[in-house]
């Protein structure tokens, strides 16, 4: 019975992400978090406290203005993220830019730019 209490954090991480992905393409207009893309959620242990990490599309320069989005929306988020999971507590969720994607890139465009031209 440990073992799933252990995944527990993980498992409400997952269907948060899912219902805050699907909030953010179906009830969330604000402009400010246009271009933005959900990569994970991490839960406390008591799961009353989660970080969602995000990408935009126009990269770091707008992850300031996404977070404020983020916050102005902060309760309605919190009551519909409560009421799909049904969880006795509904998580107070804070929103962190990902930076990732963007390395990812930035290593891709190194490699590419690194390889000898003409395929041998």
């Amino acid at each position: 019975m440990m073992e799933a209490d252990g995944r527990r954090p993980e498992r409400v991480a997952e269907m948060i992400l899912r219902e805050l992905s699907q909030m953010l393409m179906r009830d969330l207009k604000d402009p400010r978090l246009r271009g933005v893309t959900l990569t994970r959620v991490k839960m406390s242990d008591d799961l009353r406290h989660g970080r969602v990490f995000f990408s935009h599309l126009e990269g770091h320069a707008h992850a300031a203005e996404s977070v404020k989005g983020f916050r102005s929306a902060s309760g309605f988020i919190r009551r519909q993220i409560g009421r799909a999971l049904q969880l006795r507590y509904a998580p107070e969720l804070d929103f962190e830019f990902d930076p990732g994607i963007e390395n990812a890139a930035r290593v891709d465009a190194l490699l590419r730019a690194n390889q000898p031209k003409g395929g041998a």
